[in-house]
């Protein structure tokens, strides 16, 4: 009977960790789906107009993508505890990699309030033109574009170690592991392409995500093996 909580321990952060992980799987899409209709490039006017028209959607995708944030973090904290026997320093930098893309993805939501509160009160900018006014609407959007490439970039750093990790576990498939660090170049380079080619748009990380996926998928269906898990804790479990 004392054998219990040890053998289901596993298993459950297992399920926990794959349920939230597919759970960013909508909101990433509800978020994109949400700004894909919103810019038109070359026309300022036409901009104002969409957000204005799809305002619940605008601060819809404001409020989700916050919440995403959230998510991250629930889902790092469960997967650090699931993975931090096969190495404890590794589990601990997927953490602070993530971590640190978490404030930088909230507070850029700031540029999106800042894009509201212009159409708003476009009335209280003395001295500017409707039409200067409106230029600015689309110069914060790309602000904000950039503002997600720069928390990007720990997106895909997180994805490093834990593929490290899932790779050396041994209770998980190492290809899910190989996946997880392909998923993590397909971050930087979308990142880094985005600060160094502006207006060049790529997006590899389209088609480099299937780790993030896979695994939680493996976790919430098949979890882990616990034979071996077990065996991970017992040998990272000083003497």
């Amino acid at each position: 009977m004392t054998n219990i909580p040890s053998r289901t321990s596993p298993q459950r952060n297992a399920r926990i960790a794959g349920a939230l992980y597919l759970l960013l799987v909508p909101l990433g899409f509800f978020g994109m789906f949400a700004s894909s209709g919103i810019v038109v490039p070359g026309d300022a006017a036409a901009t104002v107009n969409h957000i204005l028209a799809s305002e619940s959607l605008f601060r819809f995708s404001i409020v989700v993508a916050m919440l995403v944030q959230i998510v991250n973090i629930l889902v790092v904290l469960a997967l650090y505890r699931l993975l931090k026997p096969v190495n404890k320093d590794m589990a601990a930098l997927m953490v602070i990699f993530l971590l640190l893309g978490v404030p930088i993805a909230m507070l850029n939501e700031l540029i999106q309030f800042g894009v509201l509160a212009l159409v708003h009160h476009a009335g209280a900018l003395q001295g500017f033109s409707s039409g200067q006014i409106q230029a600015l609407v689309p110069m914060l959007i790309d602000l904000h574009q950039a503002g997600i490439n720069i928390a990007g970039v720990f997106w895909g750093l997180w994805l490093f170690p834990m593929g490290y990790l899932v790779f050396k576990s041994g209770f998980l498939p190492k290809i899910l592991g190989i996946l997880l660090i392909i998923g993590c170049l397909g971050y930087l380079v979308d990142s880094f392409s985005g600060f160094l080619i502006p207006g060049f748009n790529v997006n590899v990380a389209m088609f480099t995500f299937w780790g993030e996926v896979l695994l939680p998928l493996w976790l919430l269906i098949k979890g882990v093996n616990i034979e071996r898990w077990e065996k991970c804790m017992a040998e990272a479990e000083p003497a």
